[in-house]
């Protein structure tokens, strides 16, 4: 009994090196498996990276002051043989001051003013302000990106500032003349017409005279020939010293004799 104890015990301790190893592979084992995850996660990092690094071309903001569109282009990656690719459109932005726009007509009497956006408009906070010499500007209730205003007795300055998230990205100003002034203008313009009038009329009167003297010039001449070229001619012709003066006189000699004969 106490021999099968001592072999079984033997047995035991001549196993324990292998079940150590066989536990150091399973630990190694599992580390090995787990092992792609963290190696997934540097390759995925490492594509990040990749895109992060790959080329970005800009392109041209659509505007040259406030607030504008521009594409961002990828210039490798591209799928196909495409050398370049829009990846997204962002916002560009410009110098604040846009100096001065033009209002559109909107009726005679009537304009209207546009604020510096882009779609979608309701993003931006508008602040009109009208702005007077030597004063501080005066704010208007106005907040639309649109401001319709009609002509004054006197010239008004209006301006626009848009804003994001409390600062100002863009800012333009428009003059509006007056009524008064517009109606001014007409009346010089009315004045000038009579002695326009005048130099075409002078000029037209010329031309008539002028064709008429040109015509009773040419009428002149013509009769001049008729009168004393024609008869002149007709004489040296007929005169005894032509051949052919000398022909029609033996004609008429000629036809002398026979009417005299036949008498």
């Amino acid at each position: 009994m106490a021999v099968c104890l001592g072999l079984l015990l033997a047995l035991l301790l001549s196993l324990l090196p292998a079940l150590a190893a066989e536990c150091n592979l399973t630990d190694s084992g599992e580390q090995a498996v787990g092992a792609p995850e963290g190696s997934t996660g540097a390759l995925q990092g490492s594509t990040d990276l990749g895109l992060n690094a790959t080329e970005v071309e800009f392109g041209v903001c659509s505007v040259t002051c406030g607030i504008g569109i521009r594409e961002v282009l990828l210039t490798s990656g591209c799928p196909g043989t495409e050398e370049k690719c829009i990846v997204r459109v962002e916002e560009c932005w410009g110098p604040v001051d846009c100096g001065w726009g033009i209002p559109i007509p909107d009726d005679p009497t009537c304009v209207k003013m546009p604020c510096i956006s882009i779609p979608p408009e309701n993003q931006f906070t508008y602040v009109w302000k009208m702005l007077i010499a030597n004063k501080t500007s005066h704010l208007l209730l106005n907040d639309s990106a649109v401001l319709k205003v009609c002509r004054d007795t006197h010239s008004l300055i209006f301006q626009c500032e848009t804003q994001k998230n409390g600062n100002t990205i863009a800012s333009v100003k428009y003059r509006v003349y007056a009524a008064t002034g517009m109606q001014t203008i007409q009346p010089r313009t009315i004045e000038m017409n009579p002695s326009s009038k005048t130099m075409l009329d002078a000029i037209l009167v010329f031309c008539v005279i002028t064709g008429f003297i040109v015509i009773a010039l040419e009428i002149f001449a013509m009769i001049f020939i008729v009168v004393f070229c024609v008869p002149v001619y007709l004489c040296e012709l007929l005169s005894h010293e032509t051949p052919y003066g000398k022909e029609i006189h033996s004609a008429i000699t000629s036809f002398v004799q026979l009417e005299s004969n036949s008498f």
